[in-house]
């Protein structure tokens, strides 16, 4: 049973994206039947992942609208570093937030909602690496494999993908049987 037919999700990737945090979410979703749109800087150009896995955008994010999708899950690695130095990224996360969608991050993703300016108050968790970066945003960080804050949830980093997506579907179901 396709339990996510006609949801979009939008997901982001750049050079040195973490490549488990980009394709295991993917493929997951779109098993459940969720349409997946890649935005990259560029339309149809192929990223390298930190491990050299590539992946071509389908959607350049300068002509991405945050009410054509129902989440958006932004994956970890060095890329956020550099994508949430990109106005249209921090103006497509304040959408999601202000329509109340599903925004989910692992690991250095943490990034591009800090630089968005919407994690204060949030629950959220990351790579330890930028647990200072999320407490002195304003939210309150936990050594946990996945949290979960309204409509935000964030993980560690790639072995906690299992519980990631997991959490990502309930969400996601639950909206869907809500439309």
């Amino acid at each position: 049973m396709k339990s996510l037919k006609g949801v979009r999700i939008l997901m982001f990737v750049d050079d040195l994206y973490e490549e488990l945090e980009l394709w295991y979410p993917k493929l997951r979703l779109i098993e459940e039947g969720a349409e997946v749109i890649v935005a990259g800087p560029k339309k149809e150009k192929v990223y390298s992942g930190k491990h050299g896995y590539p992946c071509k955008s389908d959607i350049a994010i300068e002509r991405v609208s945050d009410k054509n999708f129902n989440a958006i899950i932004i994956p970890g690695g060095f890329a956020p570093d550099k994508l949430r130095r990109i106005k249209k990224v921090k103006q497509l996360v304040k959408g999601f937030q202000k329509s109340n969608k599903l925004i989910a991050h692992i690991c250095h993703a943490g990034w591009i909602p800090i630089s968005a300016g919407i994690m204060k108050g949030y629950k959220t968790t990351s790579t330890p690496g930028i647990k200072d970066d999320l407490t002195n945003a304003g939210a309150v960080w936990a050594n946990k494999s996945v949290v979960v804050d309204r409509n935000m949830i964030s993980s560690r980093g790639p072995n906690d993908l299992p519980e990631f997506c997991h959490s990502i579907m309930l969400f996601l179901t639950k909206m869907s049987k809500n439309r």
